[in-house]
């Protein structure tokens, strides 16, 4: 499911118009894009948790040249499915 059918979706599902649906989706994901940008995180109960997680800076390799990168420390924002997420799935 791609954006555009996740807005169809939401319209459908809570009879608002396509448009209203489109700014509820999109206010959402904002939302959850600045807090996270803040150092915070996003629970919904039932759903699960939006974090983010520290990667530590690494070494790689290059798979063209097979030279040795440096890879630095960086931020990567995660999901962690709640516990009726898992069991909706399974």
């Amino acid at each position: 499911m791609n954006k555009s059918e996740l807005i169809d979706a939401v319209a459908a599902s809570s009879d608002l118009p396509k448009a209203q649906a489109a700014r509820a989706v999109d206010a959402m994901i904002d939302v959850i894009s600045r807090t996270l940008r803040g150092g915070d995180q996003v629970t919904i109960v039932g759903f699960g948790t939006f974090l983010v997680r520290a990667r530590d800076a690494r070494t790689g390799r290059n798979p063209r040249t097979g030279e040795t990168i440096n890879i630095p420390a960086s931020k990567m924002p995660s999901f962690k499915a709640g516990k009726g997420l898992k069991d909706a799935v399974n």
